[in-house]
């Protein structure tokens, strides 16, 4: 099937199997490999991205459902080179060990933070509740994000 998308900002034609997930549309076609791939079930949230602002579990979209959308993955989050308040934040609060969930737990709470740009302790770790970290124990992510609300209000873009 032939489908239509904006990825990362770049408007986007391709030729699919009907059956393809958007998760290996983005990772194998694309080459967009900060989407990770998990479970393959939705359930570890690792292939997290946004669709049309909207945090998304790729693995369980396909790419034909995708069409006519806007797609935002790790990759496309800063395009100019410049980090976000977020993942800035991530980097000097240490919100990532591994790194294999992070592009994921961004994504997700660049989400929230769109609706909410000043979210207490228990709706970000409700947010960030369906991916699953075996390194972090999402402490420190939570205290990214609240670092990134406070630098946020410092007229720093979130």
């Amino acid at each position: 099937m032939q489908i239509s998308l904006v990825v990362n900002g770049t408007a986007t034609q391709a030729d699919v199997e009907p059956r393809l997930l958007l998760v290996d549309f983005l990772r194998d076609t694309l080459g967009l490999t900060g989407t990770k791939l998990g479970c393959e079930t939705g359930q570890c949230g690792a292939c997290t991205i946004l669709v049309d602002g909207t945090a998304v579990k790729s693995c369980m979209m396909l790419a034909v459902q995708a069409a006519d959308f806007t797609v935002t993955t790790i990759e496309g989050l800063a395009p100019d080179g410049q980090l976000t308040a977020l993942q800035q934040a991530f980097w000097e609060r240490h919100g990532l060990q591994c790194g294999y969930c992070t592009p994921a737990m961004v994504l997700a709470l660049t989400d929230l933070l769109d609706r909410n740009p000043n979210p207490a302790e228990a709706e970000i770790r409700t947010h960030i509740d369906g991916i699953l970290c075996r390194c972090t124990g999402y402490q420190k992510v939570v205290e990214a994000v609240q670092y990134a609300v406070k630098q946020a209000g410092e007229g720093l873009r979130v």
